[in-house]
């Protein structure tokens, strides 16, 4: 069950009350975290994702909460389904206040091991997946002369790549890019867009999808951030939620097509080494 923690507790009660937010993604990790805490001040959610269960399972916490809550199971890299995921949203509650574009995925490799097929479905999934949620919600949000979004990017997005995923890197880059050029527009309208890119941290599907494929526990992946000479510690998941709620606050209505980072100064220091010295 969803817990108010030190980092979400320094928003006002209420301060999102009569809002609409749609966070995709929203059945794990940083979306549940992220939805539930929107519900948590007030706002009524909608949440997207690929397994309905999931989905189930954080509309159940959103409703005891108090309020409304709308599971949509959707592939973002399906336009058809995006659409039906906008008409749904606009069908229950009338509009959109907030989207949180937090789908997406990777897998690490070595830059030889990827295939064609795993190429394509890492962009389409993280790039074109993000276009076809934005390009399908911005235009009513713009028309209402009031909105957020946040597209959830990582810090492998910027100047010193992604030697882990370099087609998640490609990828995600593209959206910081997206991000900026739609932000003029946007700001035109009410409407900020800006781009939060974590540094690594926990969820159960960061730690099994990427820690345990490396060979790492999240001890042990702990302990050579430290050797390598970074942070200390992985992030959580509510301290990320934090900066996602902050985005879409009052208090950043004069943010727009900016990058925000938050990796415990992770970019300042050097990676983690998870490969053999050699091998490409």
């Amino acid at each position: 069950m969803w817990q108010l923690t030190e980092a979400t507790s320094v928003f006002a009660p209420g301060v999102f009350d009569g809002r609409v937010a749609v966070v995709t993604g929203g059945g794990t990790g940083l979306g549940r975290e992220t939805a539930c805490a929107f519900a948590h001040f007030g706002a009524d959610v909608v949440v997207a994702g690929r397994t309905t269960e999931t989905l189930e399972s954080v509309k159940s916490e959103i409703e005891a909460m108090g309020r409304c809550c709308l599971a949509v199971p959707t592939n973002i890299r399906e336009p058809d389904q995006v659409a039906s995921l906008r008409d749904a949203t606009f069908g229950q509650f009338g509009k959109v206040d907030f989207l949180v574009n937090n789908a997406g995925g990777q897998f690490p490799s070595l830059p030889s091991k990827i295939s064609d097929n795993g190429w394509r479905a890492v962009v389409d999934l993280n790039l074109n997946g993000t276009w076809n949620v934005t390009s399908r919600f911005m235009e009513p949000m713009a028309k209402a002369g009031f909105g957020s979004i946040v597209n959830v990017v990582h810090i492998f997005s910027f100047d010193r790549g992604a030697p882990l995923f370099i087609h998640s890197g490609a990828a995600r880059a593209g959206v910081v890019n997206l991000t900026k050029s739609l932000a003029p527009y946007l700001m035109q309208h009410g409407v900020t867009i800006n781009a939060f890119a974590p540094g690594i941290f926990t969820t159960p599907g960061m730690i099994e999808a990427e820690l345990h494929t490396l060979g790492h526990s999240e001890e042990t992946f702990e302990g050579e951030m430290t050797v390598a000479g970074t942070t200390t510690r992985m992030g959580r998941a509510d301290e990320m939620a934090a900066m996602v709620l902050f985005l879409c606050s009052p208090a950043a209505r004069y943010v727009s097509g900016a990058s925000i980072i938050a990796d415990g100064a992770s970019s300042q220091s050097n990676w983690v080494n998870v490969f053999e010295p050699g091998e490409m």
